[in-house]
């Protein structure tokens, strides 16, 4: 029973950061089936492994690739991300934007500018002068969090 215990505190520690392999019986590299070090629930570990295998051990990446159940452009991910930021980069990220990136300060002035125009202009018919404006589409519900947003803030 000992041994569950720091096996589930792995996992759920591996979860929290998102570095959970979702697959880890398609690791077939002979590394994780014989060692207790290498861990294939491990997807920081796993990545690295593979990359390496190539770099170093100059195995195919084709092999590489399958031995570790991933694909061809999977490893030549993997392989950009840790030449551009080493290990930590194989740390996945949350996808999507960032920022705000169709809501900008220009569009966002331009919004306030139409509005003190024409008090009465509703979120759609904002939507669509972005639109011709800008060339952005941007949802009706955006503007209204925008708007919203700047309402909350003080003067």
């Amino acid at each position: 029973m000992a041994k569950n215990k720091p096996s589930n505190l792995k996992v759920e520690s591996l979860r929290l950061r998102g570095s959970l392999n979702r697959h880890p019986e398609k690791v077939a590299d002979p590394l994780f089936a014989t060692s207790d070090f290498f861990d294939p629930r491990d997807l920081v570990q796993v990545k690295y492994e593979m990359v390496r295998k190539v770099q170093i051990d100059h195995q195919t990446i084709s092999g590489s690739a399958a031995s570790f159940g991933f694909t061809r452009p999977s490893f030549y991910q993997a392989q950009a991300r840790l030449k551009r930021g080493g290990l930590p980069a194989l740390v996945p990220q949350k996808p999507g934007p960032r920022r705000r990136h169709k809501l900008s300060a220009e569009v966002m002035a331009f919004i306030q500018e139409l509005r003190s125009e024409d008090p009465s202009l509703r979120s759609p018919d904002l939507v669509h002068r972005i639109m011709a404006r800008f060339g952005r589409k941007v949802h009706v519900r955006s503007v209204e969090r925008a708007l919203a947003r700047q309402e909350k803030k003080p003067l």
